[in-house]
This record gives structure tokens, sequence and C-alpha cells, in this order.
């Protein structure tokens, strides 16, 4: 039995540098179609490009959230606070929240990526705008997860 190895892909988004690698982890025994098994962020997690960009995934078989530690920062949440999709959602302005679950929607029927600028309010109830970047992972020819960026783009709002 061979053990998994890494996919390694060129990531597509602009934000990062022309040739970098990224790794996603699998899962299986080497034999068949291997599942991506989720990636935990470290607490010290930077991009390159910016460091007030953080990293999300969330697994469409259980809405489990993984947060690096921006995103964390970018909702006024303690880094080591139990993520719960519903509640984070609830977070987002009305408008923003319906246009986020359509598009959410849309990339998982179409396998497709999508952009969104979002008003959030954070746990303090402070304002914000944030840039989300989300990407399907498909597996079997289904989507398994969603993954992405989140930033903080408030300034661009004021």
């Amino acid at each position: 039995m061979t053990p998994a190895r890494p996919l390694q892909l060129d990531h597509s988004w602009p934000l990062f540098e022309r040739g970098q690698r990224f790794e996603l982890g699998f899962v299986g025994d080497g034999e068949g179609l291997l599942l991506p098994e989720p990636v935990p962020f470290p607490a010290d997690a930077r991009l390159p490009a910016d460091q007030g960009i953080g990293l999300w995934q969330c697994d469409l078989a259980d809405n489990s959230l993984i947060w690096s530690a921006e995103v964390f920062d970018l909702f006024g949440l303690p880094r080591d606070a139990v993520l719960s999709r519903p509640e984070i959602v609830a977070l987002y302005g009305e408008g923003s929240r319906a246009a986020m679950e359509r598009l959410r929607a849309y990339a998982i029927k179409h396998r497709r990526g999508f952009t969104l600028d979002a008003e959030i309010r954070t746990i303090g109830g402070e304002h914000r705008w944030m840039r989300l970047m989300g990407a399907p992972i498909c597996a079997g020819g289904r989507v398994v997860r969603l993954h992405g960026l989140k930033r903080d783009v408030s300034h661009e709002y004021r």
C-alpha cells in the first residue's frame, strides 16, 4: 500500500507570486479516489502579499469552519473561539448575507469560484466590509469543501 502524497497546486488568484506552490493534504490508501483532508492553519500562518488577508475553509458535510488568525481578527473573535456557521452568517448584513448565500449555492452547484464584498458586524458591534473570495474543492465529481480568502476592505468604503 503506497501512502498518499500531497497534491501540488499552482494557485490561480493574483494575490500570490507566479509559480508559488501550495499543498493540499489527502487521505487514502493509494488505491482509487482520495478525498481532500481539511488543512488546519497554524496560528502564525501568513500570506506573502498582504498580512491582512485570512484563509478559510468550510466542510460541506457538516458546515464546520477552519479559519486563520486574520479571519478571527476580522470578525473580532478570540482566536480560540468555537466556530458555528449559522452564528457567523448572522454577523453578515442582511443584503450581504443573501448575496453570499446565493453565490455559495451557485459555487457548489456549478463548481465555480466567487468574489463578494460583504458588510459584516463584529462581535463587538463594529461595522466592517470584507472581501470574500471562495472556490470549491471537488472530489468524485462533487464539491466537498469551499475555501478561500477574507480581507478587511473597510477603508475602501469610508
